[in-house]
């Protein structure tokens, strides 16, 4: 079965305020397995545009990386990240070749 994988890539505008949000999130990130691959580490770009934190979170599959997103828990703690940070997240599917 192929994985399931959150793709983020955010802007941070208030750290202090971001941070309450990555408390918040370890929550159902515990709950559906999620595991960090990456989570704001060193990139280059190479081509077009893309806000400065790259995150990739790998769950078993796309069907439990929808339902994390879609949970309460992280539904509350996404409201603590909103006011504070811009970005974009897509939940993908990933290939098994």
């Amino acid at each position: 079965m192929a994985k399931g994988y959150w793709v983020g890539n955010v802007e941070v505008e208030n750290l202090d305020e971001y941070k309450k949000y990555i408390a918040a999130n370890a929550v159902p990130f515990q709950k559906y397995g999620a595991r960090f691959l990456t989570r704001g580490g060193k990139h280059e770009l190479r081509e077009g545009q893309m806000n400065s934190r790259i995150v990739v979170i790998e769950f078993k599959d796309f069907e439990t990386a929808r339902a994390c997103y879609d949970s309460p828990e992280y539904q509350a703690a996404m409201q603590l990240r909103l006011p504070h940070s811009t970005g974009n997240l897509a939940i993908v599917e990933g290939w098994e070749g």
